[in-house]
């Protein structure tokens, strides 16, 4: 057992605030939590009495079909028509002047320069064949399609398919075009719509989507919008700008002929504020930007950008320079001053106010709040009474419900110490004026069936109840929060639940066998998938070698790297997992050898290694990827050991640069997390997962989420089984553009674990495919500049 228990490790660990950080620490127990490092018992809290409960850290699938015109470009009139048929080749460039411009004129004209009486007989007649025959020999390609619905009146059974949308002809086209939902989706609206004109295709579009999902259905059903009579190209693109942006925008210009080599409009990113309480010189001083950092990652979902201050540092009238506004209040009456109280009661501006000191605002009347939003501000509310050895569940307002869900806040009590890790305070608030207020989402006290607000909006205010930051987890209310912040925002993104898996810990000593076995099985359930490698294995004090010290490149693994290939070419990609995913020849802190211990972070004193510096960790960086290219492969995106390192080791990696996994995050560049609990210089260090992408996190880099967390078979560690990871996909599906995002280790598969490794991610991956989840992989995900290069 001690070999399995050294392969397992734990990405966060309890520490507690009077000591330094254990030398052995529990391995893989609850892997989506972390705590904070400087963390403090409950009644410690009360002690300081400035932060009762606040202590602790858990951590188009369609193409251009071409330049479209408007209704009156593809219909020739009666007057046009009998000018054709006159065979007047004057009247005929005469009637392509009049209705068309550039290319689309001289389409109009290349379809009737050498076929004056013949194309002009065939319309009199709407002789189907020969109009087809004739597209077909003057026109190709998209052309080809422009001259046959510039004669569209005249093609009776053409237009029956078009706008009866002929079943077997739309079936074909959505199962071309789309997959799963998508499919269906296609299907359905193609039934549902039965138009004659394009004016009620817009109708039905509008009534069903927004944004890009209305483009896409007005393109589907061969809509184009309308655009007013214009002289030159910047009409269209100003026309365009007005309606479009992305995409959208780039196809709105083609479509109503401007050229295709454009310059999108800018986009204006959106700004928020995030204000902390730090009073000065009091224990925990930097627990209010911890927590910032925190939010400001979410934020990053949403491509914002972010300012973080003090409270205290607010000058008047700063609020309208944001377009959102977040007050963590983390420190139980925390001052506030009186221009920043005004202007919250005052602006436009979203403002986002978290748990403590709203009664500043709540109860004088000078700022008259619950006349303005219609809430009433109740008190706070904590544990029903003490936990104690004859009282161990108290109870609290610890249910968040959301989507039909109950999301529960973490909750432990130690007996013997009494240490206490909860974080159970709220803010009471009642809906004093319906018409004004809603409360979004309830929160719910167990022990007693009371329900409270836990989300609340009236105007451009909301209220949450609590800081959703502490002990967070894949079923905690810090879910909710997520989702929440696309309502909080007005950023409506589109529903889009996507899974990934990822192979960890990969070496020179992993099973070829086993890689294969997992290679083939997802090949077979047609998954694409990460396998994260780690280029140089080391086992420096011969720990798994009979007392040798062993080093062995992966150039030094033909084995592997057949294997590595073998994947590759069954949707399998590389991520590079550090150098040696250990650090020097110290147990830090189980073994010193690759894949057991901490690379970029010495965990046994709780401190930057020895060697810490940018330069270190990104000389560490080169040499992996020069091992990996020595064997010509090539990973694409990077996976910091044991998801924790230094800020340096994360600024090595450089700006702008992706990472796949959960991270770490600390109040300074140099954090010092050893001080004593009631120095205000302590530092703290927060891990946080993600449930979506965060375009931009704290460090400047992009992050693929893993949010699941992984499988442990190992009886005695704390096992996770499939069942738990599939409650947390569960759980997932309520943020609206979500992931479920785990990992899996290929030595479950390897001789010696008598364990169903196999059977049981199949009934995982069987679980998340049955939850509507489409697979992706991480590497389609990004940009080629995001991707992991040698510097």
């Amino acid at each position: 057992m001690d070999t399995i228990k050294n392969k397992l490790h734990s990405v966060y660990e309890l520490i507690d605030v009077r000591l330094v950080l254990f030398a052995s620490l529990i391995m893989f127990v609850m892997p989506y939590m972390v705590s904070n490092a400087n963390a403090s018992g409950y009644g410690e809290q009360l002690d300081l009495e400035k932060h009762h409960g606040t202590s602790m850290y858990f951590n188009g699938k369609h193409g251009d079909e071409g330049r479209k015109h408007d209704d009156d470009d593809h219909r020739h009139d009666d007057d046009d028509h009998s000018d054709d048929y006159k065979d007047d080749k004057k009247k005929h460039k005469k009637h392509c002047k009049k209705k068309h411009d550039g290319d689309s004129r001289k389409q109009c004209m290349e379809a009737h320069k050498d076929d004056d009486d013949h194309e002009h007989s065939d319309d009199d007649k709407h002789d189907k064949k020969k109009y087809k025959k004739h597209c077909k020999k003057k026109h190709d390609g998209d052309s080809r399609k422009q001259c046959m619905e510039a004669h569209k009146d005249n093609d009776d059974h053409e237009h029956n398919d078009d706008h009866k949308h002929d079943k077997k002809k739309y079936k074909k086209h959505c199962k071309k075009e789309h997959s799963g939902e998508r499919r269906k989706q296609c299907i359905k609206e193609h039934t549902d719509l039965e138009h004659d004109s394009e004016s009620t295709v817009q109708e039905h579009c509008e009534k069903k989507h927004s944004g890009h999902a209305l483009m896409q259905c007005k393109k589907e059903h061969g809509y184009v919008e309308p655009l007013e009579p214009h002289d030159n190209e910047n009409s269209v693109q100003e026309h365009c700008e007005k309606k479009h942006s992305g995409e959208g925008f780039k196809q709105c210009v083609v479509g109503h002929g401007g050229d295709p080599i454009i310059v999108e409009p800018p986009v204006v990113q959106q700004r928020a504020l995030i204000l902390y309480d730090a009073p000065v010189g009091v224990p925990m001083q930097k627990l209010g930007l911890s927590q910032a950092i925190m939010l400001k990652n979410l934020l990053g979902h949403f491509s914002m950008d972010v300012e973080m201050k003090r409270v205290a540092e607010y000058a008047a009238g700063e609020v309208d320079s944001y377009d959102a506004l977040f007050y963590l209040g983390s420190y139980y009456n925390n001052p506030s001053s009186e221009s920043f109280l005004s202007d919250i009661s005052t602006t436009d501006t979203t403002v986002v106010w978290f748990k403590y000191n709203l009664w500043d605002l709540a109860w004088n009347t000078t700022y008259g709040f619950s006349e303005k939003f219609g809430i009433n501000l109740i008190s706070s509310a904590g544990f029903n009474s003490p936990p104690s050895p004859t009282n161990l569940a108290p109870g609290f307002f610890d249910t968040v419900m959301y989507k039909d869900l109950a999301f529960k806040k973490f909750y432990a009590y130690d007996a013997v110490t009494q240490a206490v890790s909860a974080d159970p305070d709220i803010g009471l608030i009642e809906i004093a004026d319906v018409t004004k207020a809603t409360a979004l989402v309830e929160i719910v006290n167990s022990a007693t069936n009371e329900r409270a607000p836990y989300i609340t909006n009236s105007a451009n205010f909301w209220y949450v109840a609590d800081i959703p930051f502490s002990f967070i987890g894949p079923r905690d209310r810090y879910v909710v929060f997520s989702d929440m912040l696309h309502e909080i925002l007005n950023i409506p993104h589109e529903e889009n639940h996507r899974a990934m898996i990822r192979f960890e810990d990969i070496s020179s000593k992993t099973s070829s066998v086993a890689l294969n076995q997992l290679s083939d099985y997802l090949s077979t359930q047609q998954i694409p998938f990460t396998m994260a490698v780690v280029p140089i294995y080391k086992d420096p004090n011969g720990i798994y070698n009979g007392g040798v010290a062993e080093e062995i490149p992966i150039s030094d693994a033909p084995n592997l790297i057949d294997s590595l290939r073998y994947a590759e070419a069954r949707g399998g990609h590389v991520l590079m997992h550090g150098l040696t995913h250990q650090y020097s020849d110290m147990h830090n802190p189980t073994s010193g050898v690759t894949a057991d211990d901490y690379e970029f972070w010495d965990i046994v004193n709780n401190k930057p290694v020895a060697e810490d510096s940018v330069a270190w960790a990104a000389d560490r960086i080169q040499t992996g990827l020069n091992v990996f290219a020595s064997v010509g492969i090539s990973p694409y995106v990077w996976e910091t050991p044991h998801y924790h390192g230094s800020p340096n080791s994360y600024a090595a990696l450089g700006a702008g640069k992706a990472r796949y996994e959960r991270s770490f995050y600390y109040t300074s560049t140099n954090p010092q997390l050893n001080l004593d609990v009631n120095d205000p210089e302590r530092d703290f260090g927060t891990g946080q997962f993600f449930p979506f992408i965060i375009e931009k996190d704290h460090y400047g880099q992009k992050v693929l989420p893993e949010n699941l967390g992984n499988f442990v078979f190992d009886i005695g560690a704390g096992e996770v089984l499939w069942d738990e990871l599939y409650e947390n996909a569960k759980y997932a599906q309520v943020v609206r553009d979500g992931f479920a995002s785990f990992y899996f280790h290929p030595f479950w598969l390897e001789p010696g674990f008598d364990v169903p490794a196999l059977e049981d991610l199949n009934k995982l991956v069987e679980g998340i495919n049955g939850l509507g989840y489409e697979w992706v992989v991480g590497k389609d995900l990004l940009t080629p500049e995001e991707m992991l290069t040698p510097q």
